[in-house]
């Protein structure tokens, strides 16, 4: 115990990080290579998006604490819990763009496509996004939903300039 101490080493938690296929980082870096160059213009009208889910009640994270021997159920040295975890909201409409960041939306249940259309239309107007505009998504399947993709080629036939680009 004494030689981790001697190296600095501490108890702690690992951290987080998100697994990255290598399909996932190869598409990533081909995003940064096309559009490393592009100037301020350009990204002016980039609108990035994406949901959160939020645990109401707890985490879901291992958290790690030192203690003495008979100190286990103090309250500093213990995270209190509910039965079938308390329950979760997931936040949408999270996004920003050079014009500022949009008004997050509970939603309500699962974010259903009509919902996510409801929220790009919204943050289109209100961060002023213009003519031409390209909005970056992941891959979740209710933004490459029919209802989203219809909306957005809907766009483009009126002549609003709509670019759709997956990181």
């Amino acid at each position: 115990k004494r030689v981790p101490y001697r190296h600095n080493l501490k108890g702690r938690s690992a951290r987080k990080k998100p697994l990255l296929q290598t399909a996932i980082k190869k598409a990533r870096l081909q995003f940064a290579t096309a559009h490393g160059d592009k100037d301020r213009t350009f990204w002016r009208n980039v609108l990035w998006s994406d949901e959160k889910k939020i645990e109401l009640f707890g985490h879901n994270d291992h958290c790690y604490v030192w203690r003495k021997k008979g100190e286990a159920c103090k309250p500093k040295n213990t995270i209190p819990t509910v039965k079938h975890g308390g329950g979760s909201i997931i936040l949408g409409g999270g996004c920003f763009a050079a014009g500022g960041t949009g008004a997050l939306h509970k939603i309500d249940g699962i974010i259903r496509e009509g919902n996510y259309v409801d929220i790009l239309k919204t943050l289109v107007r209100k961060l002023n996004l213009g003519r031409k505009w390209v909005l970056e998504m992941d891959n979740d399947p209710k933004h490459t939903s029919k209802v989203v993709v219809k909306w957005l080629k809907g766009q483009q036939s009126q002549g609003i300039g709509v670019s759709i680009t997956k990181p």
